[in-house]
C-alpha cells in the first residue's frame, strides 16, 4: 500500500504502544501520587487491548507505512508475559525497528527474555543520580543504584541503551554534567528532554523548562561536542558527538524548539484508543471496532481516515494558556 500522509503531508511511520497504564513509579511529571493513590483504579484486564489484538493492529499500521514500534506504558514491563508480545511484533512484515521505553526497576528480571523474544533496544528514564534527588522524583525512594546496576546487566547482554532525563528547573538541572560524565565514559546516549506540559497533572509552566539552549551551553563549555548527523526523518533528538570518544548526547525540544513539522508518530493505548498526538485531547476508539468484528480491511479503512484527517501541532501553538486549559490526555495512559 501507498504510504498514508496527514493533513500537513507527514508520513504514518512510527506507532507507539501502550501496553498497560499501571506503574510502579509516581514521577510528579507524569504520574503524581496525589492524583495516583493507593485506591487509585486502573483498568481492568478486560479492558486492555489483547496481545492479539495489538499484533492484529500492528500488522495493518505496518501496511500503511509504519516501520517502527515501540513499546510504551505506564511501566510496560508490568504487563504480564510481554517477551511473547514481543515475539509476535518481531515476526511483522515491514517493522523494521522494536524499543522498549522503561523505568529499569523489573529489568534484571525481564532483560534476558526480551532479548531472547528479539528486542535490542530499550530506553531507560532516569532523571538523576543523586540518591535524595532521584528518590524524590521517583515518588517511590527507589534509588538510582538500582537502575543503574540494570543498565548495566541489559549493556552486558547486548542492548543498545539511550538514557532519558526530562529536566524541571529547580528540581534536577544540577543533575545535568554529573549525568552527562556518568553515561559519556559508558559510552550510552543520554537525551535531556525539556520539562513538557503532558496530561494536565504536572503544574507545567515555561518557568519550569531549562531549554536545549541552556543544556547545550553547560555541556558544551565542559565538552567539545559537534552535531551528529540525522539518523532518520522525523528523528525527535538532536544529537551531538563528543570529540575526544564518540559518544552521544541528545535534545528533545518539543518546548524550544518544536518538531511538529516532521511528526511521524501515533500513538495506541492500552485500551485501544488511537492518538494522532501526545497532547491530544481525545482519541479514536479502535477496540469497539476490532471487537465488533470489522475486517482488516474496514479497519485499515477508519484508521487510513483518522490519520489522513490529522493536523496536530500543539507544540508550534503552545502558550501559557493553551498548557492551562487545554484537557489532555495523561501521559501515564498514553506513554509519552
Amino acid at each position: 500500500m501507498e504510504t498514508v500522509k496527514d493533513k500537513l503531508g507527514r508520513p504514518i511511520r512510527d506507532l507507539r504502544i501502550s501496553v498497560t497504564d499501571r506503574c510502579n513509579f509516581r514521577c510528579a511529571y507524569c504520574m503524581p501520587k496525589e492524583v495516583f493513590g493507593d485506591d487509585y483504579v486502573f483498568l481492568p484486564k478486560n479492558e486492555l487491548l489483547s496481545f492479539e489484538e495489538i499484533e492484529r493492529f500492528a500488522k495493518l499500521f505496518a501496511l500503511l507505512g509504519v516501520k517502527k514500534l515501540r513499546l510504551t506504558g505506564g511501566e510496560p514491563l508490568m504487563r504480564r508475559d510481554l517477551p511473547k508480545l514481543v515475539e509476535k511484533l518481531m515476526k511483522i512484515e515491514g517493522i523494521e525497528d522494536i524499543g522498549l521505553t522503561t523505568n529499569g526497576v523489573l529489568l534484571k528480571q525481564y532483560a534476558q527474555p526480551l532479548y531472547d523474544a528479539g528486542l535490542r533496544r530499550l530506553n531507560m528514564s532516569l532523571d538523576a543520580l543523586n540518591p535524595e534527588t532521584f528518590g524524590k522524583l521517583n515518588g517511590r525512594g527507589i534509588k538510582p543504584e538500582l537502575i543503574l546496576a540494570n543498565i548495566d546487566h541489559a549493556q552486558k547482554i547486548g542492548f543498545e541503551i539511550k538514557v532519558n532525563m526530562v529536566v524541571q528547573k529547580g528540581v534536577n538541572e544540577e543533575e545535568i554534567l554529573p549525568m552527562a560524565a556518568y553515561f559519556k565514559e559508558r559510552d550510552i546516549t543520554l537525551r535531556f528532554i525539556e520539562f513538557m506540559d503532558v496530561g494536565n497533572d504536572n503544574g507545567w509552566s515555561f518557568e519550569k523548562v531549562v531549554t536545549k539552549k541552556e543544556i547545550y551551553e553547560m555541556i558544551s563549555a565542559v565538552y567539545d561536542i559537534e552535531p551528529a548527523e540525522e539518523d532518520y526523518y522525523g528523528e525527535v533528538a538532536k544529537r551531538y558527538r563528543y570529540l575526544d570518544n564518540g559518544a552521544q548526547v541528545g535534545f528533545i525540544t518539543s518546548v524550544s524548539e518544536s518538531f511538529c513539522s516532521t511528526c511521524t508518530r501515533s500513538r495506541l493505548s492500552s485500551d485501544g484508543k488511537l492518538y494522532t498526538c501526545l497532547f491530544a485531547s481525545e482519541g479514536f476508539d479502535l477496540r469497539e471496532l476490532i471487537r465488533s468484528g470489522l475486517t482488516d480491511a474496514e479497519l485499515l479503512e477508519v484508521i487510513t481516515g483518522v490519520w489522513q484527517n490529522r493536523g496536530d501541532r500543539y507544540s508550534d501553538e503552545r502558550t501559557e494558556q493553551t498548557a492551562k486549559n487545554r484537557k489532555k490526555i495523561g501521559m501515564s495512559y498514553i506513554g509519552g
